[in-house]
Protein backbone atom coordinates (compact mmCIF):
# COMPACT_ATOMS: atom_id res chain seq x y z
CA UNK A 1 0.00 0.00 0.00
CA UNK A 2 1.43 3.55 -0.94
CA UNK A 3 2.34 5.81 1.54
CA UNK A 4 0.25 8.99 1.41
CA UNK A 5 3.04 12.03 0.91
CA UNK A 6 5.58 11.79 -1.64
CA UNK A 7 7.75 14.37 -1.84
CA UNK A 8 9.93 15.41 -4.87
CA UNK A 9 11.21 18.44 -7.51
CA UNK A 10 9.67 19.21 -10.91
CA UNK A 11 12.36 21.59 -11.47
CA UNK A 12 15.50 22.79 -10.54
CA UNK A 13 18.50 24.95 -10.81
CA UNK A 14 20.88 23.05 -13.22
CA UNK A 15 23.83 23.15 -15.03
CA UNK A 16 21.62 23.64 -18.25
CA UNK A 17 19.89 26.86 -16.27
CA UNK A 18 16.24 26.15 -14.81
CA UNK A 19 15.21 22.82 -16.15
CA UNK A 20 11.30 21.84 -15.82
CA UNK A 21 9.51 18.36 -16.01
CA UNK A 22 6.58 20.34 -15.36
CA UNK A 23 4.87 19.13 -18.12
CA UNK A 24 5.49 15.32 -17.36
CA UNK A 25 4.59 15.56 -13.70
CA UNK A 26 1.42 17.48 -14.53
CA UNK A 27 0.72 15.54 -17.82
CA UNK A 28 -2.23 13.45 -16.34
CA UNK A 29 -4.42 15.94 -14.30
CA UNK A 30 -8.04 17.21 -14.71
CA UNK A 31 -8.54 20.49 -12.91
CA UNK A 32 -5.14 22.21 -11.77
CA UNK A 33 -4.84 25.73 -10.03
CA UNK A 34 -2.32 27.65 -11.48
CA UNK A 35 -1.31 30.75 -8.74
CA UNK A 36 -0.55 34.34 -10.16
CA UNK A 37 1.19 36.66 -7.93
CA UNK A 38 4.49 38.08 -6.80
CA UNK A 39 7.04 36.51 -3.84
CA UNK A 40 5.58 37.01 -0.52
CA UNK A 41 1.44 36.44 -1.39
CA UNK A 42 1.36 33.35 0.18
CA UNK A 43 1.41 30.88 -2.88
CA UNK A 44 3.43 28.26 -0.64
CA UNK A 45 1.18 28.49 2.13
CA UNK A 46 -1.82 28.02 0.60
CA UNK A 47 -0.76 25.01 -1.03
CA UNK A 48 1.24 23.36 1.99
CA UNK A 49 -1.84 24.52 3.88
CA UNK A 50 -4.52 22.27 1.29
CA UNK A 51 -2.35 19.36 0.99
CA UNK A 52 -1.71 19.21 4.88
CA UNK A 53 -5.97 19.64 4.91
CA UNK A 54 -6.31 16.63 2.08
CA UNK A 55 -3.61 14.64 4.42
CA UNK A 56 -5.48 14.83 7.56
CA UNK A 57 -8.50 13.56 5.48
CA UNK A 58 -6.05 10.36 4.27
CA UNK A 59 -5.96 11.32 1.00
CA UNK A 60 -2.43 10.76 -0.83
CA UNK A 61 -0.84 14.21 -1.69
CA UNK A 62 2.23 14.84 -3.40
CA UNK A 63 4.70 18.10 -2.66
CA UNK A 64 6.58 19.66 -5.34
CA UNK A 65 9.71 21.14 -3.05
CA UNK A 66 10.90 24.95 -4.36
CA UNK A 67 14.76 24.27 -5.72
CA UNK A 68 15.49 28.02 -4.94
CA UNK A 69 13.61 28.26 -1.34
CA UNK A 70 14.35 25.20 1.33
CA UNK A 71 10.69 26.00 3.25
CA UNK A 72 8.50 26.58 0.13
CA UNK A 73 6.77 24.35 -2.30
CA UNK A 74 6.32 24.75 -5.96
CA UNK A 75 2.82 22.72 -5.86
CA UNK A 76 0.51 19.95 -4.34
CA UNK A 77 -1.23 17.08 -6.48
CA UNK A 78 -3.61 14.72 -5.09
CA UNK A 79 -2.58 11.95 -8.44
CA UNK A 80 -5.14 9.51 -6.86
CA UNK A 81 -7.92 12.39 -8.42
CA UNK A 82 -6.20 13.76 -11.50
CA UNK A 83 -5.78 16.94 -9.09
CA UNK A 84 -3.41 19.83 -8.51
CA UNK A 85 -2.13 23.31 -7.42
CA UNK A 86 1.02 24.91 -9.11
CA UNK A 87 2.75 28.05 -8.20
CA UNK A 88 2.81 29.55 -12.31
CA UNK A 89 4.87 32.47 -11.90
CA UNK A 90 8.81 32.48 -13.41
CA UNK A 91 10.74 30.07 -13.85
CA UNK A 92 8.01 27.56 -13.54
CA UNK A 93 6.06 28.62 -16.54
CA UNK A 94 3.10 26.23 -17.24
CA UNK A 95 1.30 25.98 -20.73
CA UNK A 96 -1.94 25.45 -20.43
CA UNK A 97 -3.79 22.17 -22.17
CA UNK A 98 -7.29 23.78 -21.83
CA UNK A 99 -7.72 26.98 -20.28
CA UNK A 100 -11.09 27.28 -18.75
CA UNK A 101 -11.52 23.57 -18.65
CA UNK A 102 -8.36 21.73 -17.01
CA UNK A 103 -6.81 25.03 -15.62
CA UNK A 104 -7.70 27.65 -13.99
CA UNK A 105 -5.68 30.35 -13.34
CA UNK A 106 -5.79 31.88 -9.67
CA UNK A 107 -4.54 35.77 -9.36
CA UNK A 108 -3.14 36.38 -5.83
CA UNK A 109 -2.47 40.40 -6.94
CA UNK A 110 -6.26 40.78 -5.94
CA UNK A 111 -5.32 40.38 -2.18
CA UNK A 112 -2.65 43.01 -2.71
CA UNK A 113 -2.02 47.12 -2.17
CA UNK A 114 -0.73 48.65 -5.47
CA UNK A 115 -0.47 51.91 -4.25
CA UNK A 116 1.80 50.64 -1.48
CA UNK A 117 4.07 48.42 -3.91
CA UNK A 118 4.90 51.21 -6.04
CA UNK A 119 6.22 53.04 -3.33
CA UNK A 120 8.82 50.21 -3.94
CA UNK A 121 8.64 50.18 -7.37
CA UNK A 122 12.41 51.08 -8.01
CA UNK A 123 13.53 48.75 -5.37
CA UNK A 124 11.82 45.80 -6.84
CA UNK A 125 12.83 46.18 -9.81
CA UNK A 126 16.39 46.57 -8.76
CA UNK A 127 16.06 43.37 -6.55
CA UNK A 128 14.16 41.47 -9.87
CA UNK A 129 17.59 42.57 -11.89
CA UNK A 130 19.89 41.25 -9.25
CA UNK A 131 17.70 38.05 -8.46
CA UNK A 132 17.83 37.69 -12.48
CA UNK A 133 21.66 38.26 -12.77
CA UNK A 134 22.82 35.98 -9.93
CA UNK A 135 20.80 32.90 -11.15
CA UNK A 136 22.32 33.32 -14.25
CA UNK A 137 25.95 33.05 -12.80
CA UNK A 138 25.16 30.54 -10.61
CA UNK A 139 23.61 27.86 -13.62
CA UNK A 140 27.61 29.60 -15.57
CA UNK A 141 29.16 28.14 -12.31
CA UNK A 142 27.26 24.73 -12.11
CA UNK A 143 28.08 24.46 -16.10
CA UNK A 144 31.68 25.09 -14.93
CA UNK A 145 31.42 22.45 -12.33
CA UNK A 146 29.41 20.39 -14.54
CA UNK A 147 32.70 20.61 -17.07
CA UNK A 148 35.11 19.81 -13.91
CA UNK A 149 32.58 16.68 -13.90
CA UNK A 150 33.51 15.69 -17.29
CA UNK A 151 36.79 15.65 -16.55
CA UNK A 152 36.67 12.92 -13.76
CA UNK A 153 33.83 11.27 -16.08
CA UNK A 154 37.12 10.78 -18.71
CA UNK A 155 39.23 8.76 -16.27
CA UNK A 156 36.75 6.33 -15.39
CA UNK A 157 35.59 6.00 -18.89
CA UNK A 158 38.98 5.37 -20.37
CA UNK A 159 39.42 2.30 -18.20
CA UNK A 160 35.58 0.98 -18.50
CA UNK A 161 34.51 -2.34 -19.70
CA UNK A 162 31.47 -1.52 -21.44
CA UNK A 163 31.12 -5.06 -22.28
CA UNK A 164 30.76 -6.06 -18.88
CA UNK A 165 28.61 -2.86 -18.01
CA UNK A 166 26.31 -4.25 -21.05
CA UNK A 167 26.27 -7.67 -19.33
CA UNK A 168 25.40 -5.90 -15.72
CA UNK A 169 22.39 -4.05 -17.64
CA UNK A 170 20.87 -7.08 -19.32
CA UNK A 171 21.00 -9.22 -15.63
CA UNK A 172 19.26 -7.11 -14.11
CA UNK A 173 16.48 -6.36 -16.84
CA UNK A 174 16.04 -10.13 -17.16
CA UNK A 175 16.44 -10.19 -12.88
CA UNK A 176 13.39 -6.83 -12.96
CA UNK A 177 10.85 -7.92 -15.70
CA UNK A 178 12.09 -11.78 -16.85
CA UNK A 179 9.66 -12.30 -19.54
CA UNK A 180 7.02 -10.47 -18.20
CA UNK A 181 5.06 -8.13 -20.49
CA UNK A 182 2.12 -6.06 -19.34
CA UNK A 183 -1.04 -5.72 -22.19
CA UNK A 184 -1.04 -1.87 -21.38
CA UNK A 185 0.59 1.40 -22.63
CA UNK A 186 3.31 2.15 -19.95
CA UNK A 187 2.77 4.98 -18.04
CA UNK A 188 6.38 7.34 -17.35
CA UNK A 189 6.36 10.01 -15.66
CA UNK A 190 9.83 12.16 -14.90
CA UNK A 191 10.81 13.83 -11.63
CA UNK A 192 13.87 15.01 -9.99
CA UNK A 193 14.11 13.44 -6.61
CA UNK A 194 16.61 15.94 -5.06
CA UNK A 195 17.32 19.49 -6.04
CA UNK A 196 20.56 21.80 -5.76
CA UNK A 197 19.28 24.47 -2.98
CA UNK A 198 20.44 27.40 -1.34
CA UNK A 199 21.11 24.51 1.77
CA UNK A 200 23.16 22.42 -0.61
CA UNK A 201 22.00 19.05 -1.98
CA UNK A 202 19.01 18.26 -0.49
CA UNK A 203 17.14 14.92 -1.63
CA UNK A 204 13.72 12.41 -1.11
CA UNK A 205 15.23 9.27 -1.91
CA UNK A 206 14.08 7.63 1.43
CA UNK A 207 10.93 9.29 1.24
CA UNK A 208 10.17 7.98 -2.49
CA UNK A 209 11.21 4.63 -1.50
CA UNK A 210 9.79 3.64 1.33
CA UNK A 211 6.94 1.40 0.01
CA UNK A 212 9.01 -0.07 -2.46
CA UNK A 213 10.03 -3.97 -0.89
CA UNK A 214 13.02 -3.81 -3.34
CA UNK A 215 15.79 -1.26 -3.22
CA UNK A 216 19.11 -1.83 -5.60
CA UNK A 217 21.93 0.64 -4.29
CA UNK A 218 24.32 1.58 -7.10
CA UNK A 219 27.70 2.16 -5.92
CA UNK A 220 30.42 3.54 -8.29
CA UNK A 221 32.72 6.94 -9.75
CA UNK A 222 31.87 9.33 -12.16
CA UNK A 223 31.77 7.86 -15.80
CA UNK A 224 31.28 3.96 -14.30
CA UNK A 225 28.01 4.25 -16.57
CA UNK A 226 25.38 4.92 -13.46
CA UNK A 227 23.00 6.93 -15.70
CA UNK A 228 23.07 5.00 -19.15
CA UNK A 229 22.35 1.61 -17.32
CA UNK A 230 19.25 3.43 -15.58
CA UNK A 231 18.26 4.82 -18.78
CA UNK A 232 18.52 1.27 -20.56
CA UNK A 233 16.15 -0.62 -17.46
CA UNK A 234 13.49 2.15 -17.75
CA UNK A 235 13.75 1.86 -21.76
CA UNK A 236 12.75 -2.00 -20.84
CA UNK A 237 9.99 -1.42 -18.67
CA UNK A 238 8.58 0.88 -20.92
CA UNK A 239 8.66 -0.88 -23.96
CA UNK A 240 7.07 -4.12 -21.81
CA UNK A 241 4.06 -1.76 -20.67
CA UNK A 242 5.24 -1.27 -16.70
CA UNK A 243 4.45 2.17 -15.50
CA UNK A 244 8.05 3.92 -15.19
CA UNK A 245 9.37 6.34 -12.07
CA UNK A 246 11.99 8.20 -14.27
CA UNK A 247 14.36 10.71 -12.07
CA UNK A 248 17.07 13.64 -13.17
CA UNK A 249 19.60 14.65 -11.91
CA UNK A 250 19.37 17.61 -10.01
CA UNK A 251 22.87 18.68 -11.68
CA UNK A 252 22.84 17.41 -14.76
CA UNK A 253 19.04 16.88 -16.19
CA UNK A 254 20.36 14.85 -18.78
CA UNK A 255 21.46 12.30 -16.40
CA UNK A 256 19.49 9.81 -14.19
CA UNK A 257 19.74 9.00 -10.76
CA UNK A 258 16.86 6.67 -9.94
CA UNK A 259 14.00 4.41 -11.70
CA UNK A 260 11.04 3.16 -9.73
CA UNK A 261 8.82 0.33 -11.27
CA UNK A 262 6.20 -0.18 -8.73
CA UNK A 263 4.38 -2.79 -10.40
CA UNK A 264 7.58 -4.94 -9.99
CA UNK A 265 8.13 -3.08 -5.81
CA UNK A 266 11.64 -2.08 -7.50
CA UNK A 267 13.52 0.64 -7.33
CA UNK A 268 16.77 1.18 -8.60
CA UNK A 269 19.28 4.43 -7.78
CA UNK A 270 22.60 5.64 -8.17
CA UNK A 271 23.60 5.81 -4.28
CA UNK A 272 26.80 7.81 -4.41
CA UNK A 273 27.46 11.94 -3.22
CA UNK A 274 25.27 14.06 -2.89
CA UNK A 275 23.10 11.34 -2.33
CA UNK A 276 25.09 8.42 -0.61
CA UNK A 277 22.79 6.08 1.07
CA UNK A 278 23.66 1.86 2.21
CA UNK A 279 21.39 -0.80 2.92
CA UNK A 280 19.77 -0.24 5.84
CA UNK A 281 16.41 -3.34 5.32
CA UNK A 282 16.75 -7.23 4.77
CA UNK A 283 15.90 -6.57 1.19
CA UNK A 284 18.38 -3.95 0.65
CA UNK A 285 21.59 -4.56 -2.49
CA UNK A 286 24.29 -2.98 -3.40
CA UNK A 287 25.65 -2.77 -7.08
CA UNK A 288 29.16 -1.88 -7.17
CA UNK A 289 30.14 -0.42 -10.73
CA UNK A 290 33.68 0.13 -10.12
CA UNK A 291 34.14 -2.94 -8.52
CA UNK A 292 32.15 -4.85 -11.97
CA UNK A 293 32.91 -3.06 -14.49
CA UNK A 294 36.06 -0.57 -13.67
CA UNK A 295 40.24 -1.83 -14.03
CA UNK A 296 41.29 -2.59 -10.90
CA UNK A 297 43.76 -0.10 -9.82
CA UNK A 298 42.26 3.02 -11.60
CA UNK A 299 41.59 4.74 -8.27
CA UNK A 300 45.62 4.52 -7.29
CA UNK A 301 46.91 5.06 -10.56
CA UNK A 302 44.88 8.18 -11.34
CA UNK A 303 44.77 9.52 -7.62
CA UNK A 304 46.45 13.06 -8.02
CA UNK A 305 44.46 13.72 -11.15
CA UNK A 306 41.10 12.59 -9.69
CA UNK A 307 42.09 14.46 -6.31
CA UNK A 308 42.62 17.74 -8.52
CA UNK A 309 39.44 17.09 -10.60
CA UNK A 310 37.68 16.99 -7.83
CA UNK A 311 38.58 19.53 -6.03
CA UNK A 312 38.04 21.62 -9.07
CA UNK A 313 34.52 20.10 -8.91
CA UNK A 314 33.87 20.71 -5.72
CA UNK A 315 34.94 24.28 -5.67
CA UNK A 316 32.42 25.34 -8.11
CA UNK A 317 29.62 23.54 -6.67
CA UNK A 318 30.18 25.56 -3.60
CA UNK A 319 30.30 28.79 -5.55
CA UNK A 320 27.48 27.75 -7.44
CA UNK A 321 25.62 27.24 -3.97
CA UNK A 322 26.54 30.85 -2.52
CA UNK A 323 25.00 32.70 -5.56
CA UNK A 324 21.56 30.74 -4.71
CA UNK A 325 22.14 31.83 -0.88
CA UNK A 326 22.72 35.23 -2.28
CA UNK A 327 19.44 35.06 -4.50
CA UNK A 328 17.67 33.63 -1.31
CA UNK A 329 18.60 36.84 0.57
CA UNK A 330 17.03 39.24 -2.22
CA UNK A 331 14.22 37.18 -2.40
CA UNK A 332 13.28 37.85 1.30
CA UNK A 333 13.59 41.21 0.93
CA UNK A 334 11.25 41.50 -2.31
CA UNK A 335 8.55 38.91 -0.15
CA UNK A 336 9.14 41.33 2.56
CA UNK A 337 7.84 44.05 0.54
CA UNK A 338 4.80 42.20 -1.13
CA UNK A 339 3.95 40.79 2.88
CA UNK A 340 3.00 44.41 3.71
CA UNK A 341 1.31 45.21 0.90
CA UNK A 342 -0.77 42.22 0.93
CA UNK A 343 -4.82 41.72 2.68
CA UNK A 344 -4.49 37.71 3.61
CA UNK A 345 -7.90 37.27 4.39
CA UNK A 346 -8.86 37.68 0.92
CA UNK A 347 -6.03 35.28 0.30
CA UNK A 348 -7.61 32.97 2.69
CA UNK A 349 -10.91 33.32 1.19
CA UNK A 350 -9.43 32.25 -2.19
CA UNK A 351 -7.41 28.62 -0.63
CA UNK A 352 -10.99 28.63 0.87
CA UNK A 353 -12.37 28.64 -2.58
CA UNK A 354 -10.27 26.36 -4.21
CA UNK A 355 -10.05 23.46 -1.25
CA UNK A 356 -13.99 23.45 -1.43
CA UNK A 357 -14.15 23.10 -5.37
CA UNK A 358 -11.15 20.34 -4.85
CA UNK A 359 -12.96 18.51 -1.76
CA UNK A 360 -16.16 18.57 -4.19
CA UNK A 361 -15.19 16.99 -6.93
CA UNK A 362 -13.45 14.26 -4.57
CA UNK A 363 -16.57 13.60 -2.55
CA UNK A 364 -18.59 13.68 -5.76
CA UNK A 365 -16.86 10.99 -7.16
Amino acid sequence: MSRLVKHYYAGGNTAKGFYSLYDSVLDDLNRLFILKGGPGTGKSSLMKDIGKRFEEKEIEVEYLHCASDNHSIDGVILPRWGLGIVDGTAPHIIEPKAPGVIEEYVNLGTAWNSVELGRHKEEILGLNSRISQTFQKAYETFDEALKAHDDIEEIYISNMDFAEANQLTEELIELFYDDTSLVKEAKVVHRFLGAATPNGAVDYIQNLTEDVEKRYFIKGRAGSGKSTMLKKIAAAGEEKGFDVEIYHCGFDPHSLDMVIIREQDIAIFDSTAPHEYFPDRDNDEIIDMYERCITPGTDEKYEEDIARTTKGYKDKMKEAISYLSEVKVMRERLEAIYIEAMDFDVVDQIKEEIFNELNDIIDSN
